[in-house]
């Protein structure tokens, strides 16, 4: 696990976006997972300037989105999929027919986060994850509770989400309480993973996420487990990181470290099975579901 430090958002944004095209101009057919929030956007914003000014080119590319609203289709305004087309797809060269967002409208969420699965396994897996960090330390919208092998699921908001998020939509009854998210067990199945967290806010949820224990309650320090792993994190971001200062002298020296080759990676399992957390889940989100896991 790597802990890069920045001095603000607009260098971890650069950090990061730089960590993406290395993964896109290495493998033109890269399959990148892709996240959704304020947080990824100034990453994007760099992509779209390299893909313009430097040629980046994301035309073999594949990507999956990690989450999205129960009862939003693509053309509302807070739905991930509008989100992704005007924050990024629109701006790059990516064919739209390349580019997965879970279905939020869905007459069997079963059958349809069990296709998302699939696909992401028909594609090769993911070669490297973008994430952001919920002010609870959620990645997607894995909860605090969420088993840590879950899959691509619904799964119920949790309060504060809602009202973190409530300022994206016109009203805060607006917020969907429920939504389709990859488990973190289909997270932690990427080659790479890029968790990038800004401001006082995320001071809690990065700490517990990067030193505290591995815990369904903060489900960012799964991210502790995988064997390639980067936190991108500017400095308002780390009031409460205990061994700041380490990471601080572990990046200034990464330049004069021994060379360091990877080993050959063992392909994803390809038999993994769907589990369904909520056989009884409604299908549709006006009805009362109590929890989803």
């Amino acid at each position: 696990m790597e802990i890069i430090i920045g001095a603000d958002y607009d260098e971890i944004s650069k950090a990061a976006a730089a960590a993406m095209a290395k993964v896109v101009r290495d493998k033109p057919t890269a399959v990148l997972g892709l996240a959704t929030g304020s947080t990824p956007i100034g990453m994007y914003k760099e992509l779209i300037r390299l893909h313009r000014d430097e040629g980046l080119d994301f035309s073999q590319v594949t990507t999956f989105n990690l989450d999205e609203y129960v009862g939003l289709d693509g053309s509302h305004d807070q739905s991930y999929r509008y989100f992704m087309t005007e924050n990024l797809f629109k701006d790059i060269n990516v064919k739209i027919e390349n580019t997965n967002v879970p279905a939020g409208i869905s007459d069997d969420f079963k059958a349809s986060c069990q296709a998302y699965e699939e696909k992401i396994r028909a594609a090769g897996g993911i070669d490297v994850q973008v994430l952001g960090i919920g002010s609870d330390g959620h990645i997607a919208f894995n909860e605090p509770s969420s088993s840590l092998a879950s899959r691509t699921r619904l799964k119920t908001l949790t309060q504060q989400t809602i009202d973190d998020n409530a300022r994206f939509f016109e009203r805060p009854e607006d917020v969907p309480v429920y939504c389709v998210t990859m488990g973190v067990g289909t997270i932690l199945e990427a080659k790479k993973l890029i968790l990038l967290a800004s401001g006082a806010g995320k001071t809690d949820a990065v700490a517990d996420a990067i030193e505290g224990p591995v815990s369904s309650m903060c489900t960012a320090s799964a991210l502790q487990l995988h064997p390639d792993s980067a936190f991108y994190v500017d400095l308002a971001a780390t009031g409460k990181l205990k061994m700041l200062e380490y990471y601080q002298w572990v990046q200034a020296k990464k330049s004069g470290a021994p060379a360091w080759t990877e080993p050959p990676r063992t392909e994803a399992p390809t038999d993994v099975r769907f589990i369904d957390p909520a056989a009884d889940l409604p299908s549709s989100p006006g009805m009362t579901v109590s929890s989803v896991i």
